[in-house]
């Protein structure tokens, strides 16, 4: 995982654990290239998030990571730090790995939405086993419905709930706030991290 210094980004790291992973806290470059999978969190402001990536040099080291091929996951504001642009922070770039820029949420809609919300998915390995499933969310701003979303919610219409692009996958909700749904959602990924290593052991073999 990431270590940017932003959030508790210990309580993600834990639900990793339970789920299976060998998951630590870094920001050493050597350690994330050597990594199996990467996880980049994120709560609170979309440009403070970035400012803290940059200040921390972990933006270019994100972005080789999430271009490696390696399984690579985004949690919350860390999704939204994966589009090009945001309505939060206008004219701070994201990372540029997914395309389009995160809207404020719907009018008529509370702000934030601070709730358990229910899943509409399609067919990902992400999201295997968890149409219905209610996942919970804390945030005023999400990327826009469209090709590279996997799972969204109602509220006040579609909102994207997770998306996914090649190997980089991410979700708007908190798996690890999100009780027995969040765990399966992460051992899902972490299954997907076991799968990667095995290929690539086969191609060397």
């Amino acid at each position: 995982m990431l270590d940017y210094a932003i959030g508790n980004l210990r309580s993600a790291q834990k639900a990793l654990q339970r789920a299976g992973a060998d998951a630590h806290l870094t920001a050493d470059a050597d350690e994330i290239a050597a990594a199996d999978g990467v996880v980049l969190p994120g709560v609170g402001n979309f440009g403070a998030c970035m400012d803290a990536l940059d200040g921390t040099g972990l933006t270019d080291q994100a972005k080789v990571a999430a271009t490696s091929g390696r399984p690579f996951l985004g949690i919350c504001v860390g999704m939204q730090l994966l589009y090009e642009w945001s309505d939060e922070s206008p004219g701070r770039p994201g990372l540029g790995l997914l395309p389009g820029t995160i809207r404020l949420l719907p009018d008529g809609v509370k702000r934030p939405q601070m709730q358990w919300n229910r899943l509409a998915v399609s067919s990902h390995p992400l999201m295997r086993g968890l149409e219905g499933q209610w996942m919970y969310f804390v945030h005023s701003y999400a990327a826009q419905v469209d090709e590279n979303v996997i799972a969204t919610v109602d509220y006040g219409g579609p909102v994207a709930a997770a998306a996914a692009r090649g190997n980089v996958w991410a979700t708007q909700f908190h798996p690890e706030k999100s009780a027995d749904a969040g765990r399966h959602l992460l051992e899902n990924w972490v299954r997907t991290v076991a799968d990667s290593i095995a290929l690539l052991r086969q191609d060397h073999s």
